[in-house]
């Protein structure tokens, strides 16, 4: 594998660094963009627009850059860094991830790219657990549409979204790996219901109930779509954590450098030196597994593929978790204020562990395929 960045992929990361520090190198900027009426700044999102970064996954030929997994790895790496709350990860990598795959409308295409729609993704169900074919939300044709019916949870960005791309069964049994089709919907479409809330790392989410919600079919047999846009996701959960874990491990030795104990700043201290460089080794090794993720994301084996995600998601966030542990107790009782800046990284990190599974379903699945593939 080759590791070495490409010379546009440089200066995409170094544009996507710059745009993210002038936005939110000012933690207070942050906390305005959360209190606006969709949790994020529309500005903020109408200047990705600009710089291409929502068309990032498209071909030249359909108006985007023909990114690859690297260069979402390098954006959501800098999404990370800055605890940026647009809805990134929502609506570009699950939503158009989803509408690409599974030929959706070139028009929707085009207006998410422009930055004039934001897309959600409901799969998740409370019964589910992290098994992406467990399903009971159904669909039922009604001429040339579908009927939806059903509840979904943790709907990333699906209080505000303007299209909702669902997961629903058309037959078989609410565990089969058949019969599983995903559908488009507005909104604002009657049968609807959206309850919004703030998660606990300060972005947003819903949980959605579907009672006859009208909407078009765009994929049949759609697990396997599902699965590789869930391991691209996972991909980029892993890249948005090494940016997370290494702006925190800063913060952590910045402050050691300056507290004051004893006369003399506890960064002196040896112990709380080895564990400064334990964060360093961590955040490294979780920048290596988040490479591999982004490389392994374009294996055409879909089980082998499956299985590093899975390694790798659960070695991120094993680190993840420690390295946030680690920083909260250097930092002491500051670090969990709302005002300081340490203590919503780690809510952050926590939040990333969870999504699309945890560090034991991850290890699961890789016991059960065997270990890594060669």
């Amino acid at each position: 594998m080759d590791f070495d960045l490409t010379d546009e992929q440089r200066l995409l990361a170094e544009s996507v660094n710059r745009f993210v520090s002038d936005r939110y190198g000012d933690f207070e900027k942050r906390k305005a963009y959360r209190a606006e009426a969709k949790g994020y700044a529309a500005a903020n999102w109408s200047a990705m627009a600009e710089m291409g970064l929502l068309a990032l996954p498209l071909t030249e030929e359909e108006g985007g850059f023909g990114g690859g997994p690297v260069e979402t790895m390098l954006v959501m790496e800098a999404i990370g860094r800055g605890l940026v709350v647009e809805p990134y990860l929502a609506t570009v990598v699950l939503g158009l991830g989803l509408l690409r795959g599974a030929g959706g409308p070139p028009e929707l295409q085009a207006q998410v790219a422009a930055g004039e729609a934001t897309l959600a993704f409901a799969h998740q169900e409370r019964q589910a657990r992290y098994d992406l074919h467990d399903l009971a939300t159904t669909a039922r044709r009604d001429g040339d549409a579908y009927l939806l019916d059903g509840a979904k949870g943790v709907v990333l960005n699906g209080d505000t979204a303007d299209r909702i791309i669902v997961s629903a069964r058309l037959s078989g049994g609410r565990r089969d790996r058949t019969g599983i089709g995903l559908f488009l919907l507005d909104a604002a479409t009657q049968g609807v219901t959206r309850r919004g809330y703030a998660t606990q790392d300060g972005l947003r989410a819903a949980e959605i109930v579907l009672e006859g919600a009208r909407a078009t079919l765009l994929a049949e047999d759609a697990l396997p779509l599902v699965e590789r846009v869930a391991d691209e996701a996972i991909a980029a959960l892993c890249a948005e954590a090494v940016g997370a874990m290494e702006t925190l491990r800063d913060l952590t030795v910045d402050y050691l450098k300056t507290r004051q104990q004893f006369g003399r700043a506890i960064g002196e201290f040896q112990a709380l030196q080895h564990r400064a460089a334990d964060m360093l080794v961590a955040t490294e090794q979780a920048r290596s597994m988040a490479m591999y993720a982004a490389m392994m994301v374009q294996e055409p084996d879909a089980a082998a593929r499956s299985t590093a995600l899975s390694a790798a998601k659960a070695l991120v966030g094993k680190l993840a978790d420690q390295l946030g542990k680690e920083a909260i107790q250097l930092h002491g009782g500051i670090a969990m204020t709302e005002e300081y800046k340490a203590g919503h990284y780690f809510k952050r990190l926590s939040m990333l562990n969870v999504l699309f599974g945890d560090v034991d379903h991850h290890l699961r699945r890789v016991v059960a395929a065997g270990g890594l593939p060669d």
